[in-house]
């Protein structure tokens, strides 16, 4: 078995963009994935396929970047064909081959319908997923809920209680620390317990500025004494506005305040122009689901997450 990537020989790219979109886990088009190149998200590099000794293409593995990112940030597309007896061992070496090459392991994202476990041949093709990026080291595993606002579901009332301003740098290092703790989100919980509040905020702070979105549109959440509240990070990704990072500080908890901060960023994006908004929250995250679900936010697909344990 051989596995290379798309810059191997002048036939490469045109022989991975050829690959045919099967299979029940949805796939990228050729039309698409082209898109994504002129973009500088997927590089001919981060391409990667396996083929037999006659050479013929078994598998693909498409890694995505940011356009100025150094090295992928996330596994975007998987596949191998249904002919393979064995797809979790021939991924596992795939991964492992671009893993080496990359010199990192980034997250692999599976996009999914909510009723995948209750179709036999999309938790079948789920499975092998799971299995092989477990053996190349993605063995952290966090099922989230994706969730899209647009105009037709209303806005949702901007509530009174709390006031809205921006912050230093500073500020906003503290508020990111203290909204951490007790966090209900998984990644928040496995990443504190290998670092303290300081680090883990500074980590976020540094993602969101790498992030489309502006500095300038981050808001600390005040009660009208001054007294802090919560944060507001409303986003953007590649592909749309983005709910971001929110959250409230531990003693003000339990009195809905959720709802006016989402409110906020939800209010701040459509004042934009924006025609979609998504967000993301943990399977296990009930609360933050539930403010989600009373802003009017839709869960569009349920996307697993596969990481390693202290990502390189």
């Amino acid at each position: 078995m051989r596995f290379f990537a798309a810059t191997a020989d002048p036939t490469a790219l045109d022989r991975a963009l050829a690959y045919p979109a099967d299979g029940p886990v949805a796939a990228l088009t050729a039309e698409r994935i082209r898109e994504e190149i002129d973009a500088n998200r997927f590089r001919p590099e981060w391409i990667w396929l396996a083929e037999d000794e006659d050479g013929y293409i078994l598998a693909r593995a498409l890694w995505w970047g940011r356009a100025d990112s150094e090295r992928p940030i996330a596994l975007d597309c998987l596949q191998v064909r249904s002919t393979v007896a064995d797809p979790a061992a021939l991924a596992t070496g795939l991964l492992d081959a671009g893993h080496a090459t990359f010199g990192t392991r980034p997250l692999y994202n599976v996009s999914l319908p909510g009723d995948w476990r209750a179709r036999s041949e999309l938790a079948q093709a789920v499975a092998w997923r799971r299995e092989s990026g477990a053996r190349a080291g993605l063995s952290r595993e966090i099922e989230r809920l994706r969730y899209e606002w647009t105009p037709a579901a209303g806005l949702p009332e901007a509530g009174g209680r709390l006031t809205f301003r921006e912050g230093s740098d500073e500020e906003v290092l503290d508020a990111f620390a203290r909204v951490s703790s007790g966090s209900l989100d998984q990644a928040t919980q496995d990443e504190l317990r290998t670092k303290d509040a300081g680090q883990l905020a500074e980590e976020d702070m540094r993602f969101y500025l790498d992030c489309p979105g502006e500095r300038s549109w981050w808001r600390l959440a005040e009660l009208p004494d001054g007294t802090l509240a919560g944060l507001a990070v409303p986003s953007a990704t590649p592909y749309n506005r983005n709910v971001g990072y929110l959250g409230v500080v531990p003693e003000q908890r339990g009195q809905g305040l959720i709802d006016e901060i989402l409110a906020e960023i939800t209010r701040f994006h459509a004042a934009e122009g924006a025609e979609r908004i998504t967000a993301t929250t943990d399977t296990t995250n009930a609360p933050m689901a539930a403010a989600f679900e009373r802003a009017g936010y839709e869960v569009a697909e349920i996307r697993m997450v596969l990481e390693a344990p202290e990502r390189a």
